[in-house]
């Protein structure tokens, strides 16, 4: 799933029986490509090239749990969280827009959604591009 060169801390990957029932329970359909990263790694931990900088994938059973309780509803409706970046703020898939879907960070902190959410890649293609790789830095000279 990820190149070699990546820096990702790999769980074994999900069994298709645990796989299908988070399928069932989501909402709304998911990307294929999500499904087979937590088939590649059901939970693990990398770099993010990109804001909040680390990813903690939650493990399928987690997930399931997540998507059939709707955690969070209350304060961040129409969020599928997946993750974390380990210190505060989840990651999710955007569902207001169930046609792109684009991946976002919510800070766990502050329920305004105008301050909380901002997008971290258009879609889980482009999220896992970022994954495993760690941020550009500046080198001023």
């Amino acid at each position: 799933m990820l190149p070699r060169d990546r820096v990702w801390r790999k769980n074994s990957g999900a069994s298709p029986e645990q796989i299908e029932a988070l399928r069932q329970a989501s909402p709304v359909k998911l990307p294929a490509k999500y499904y087979d990263f937590l088939a590649f790694s059901d939970g693990g931990e990398g770099p993010l090239s990109r804001q909040p900088l680390n990813f903690v994938l939650d493990p399928a059973a987690v997930a399931l749990e997540n998507f059939s309780r709707g955690l969070s509803h209350e304060f961040f409706p129409s969020f599928l969280m997946f993750g974390s970046n380990g210190a505060g703020e989840y990651l999710a898939f955007d569902v207001r827009d169930s046609g792109r879907m684009p991946i976002v960070s919510i800070d766990m902190t502050n329920t305004d959604l105008g301050e909380s959410v901002w997008q971290v890649a258009a879609s889980f293609d482009e999220f896992v591009e970022l994954v495993g790789l760690d941020p550009p830095t500046n080198d001023a000279k």
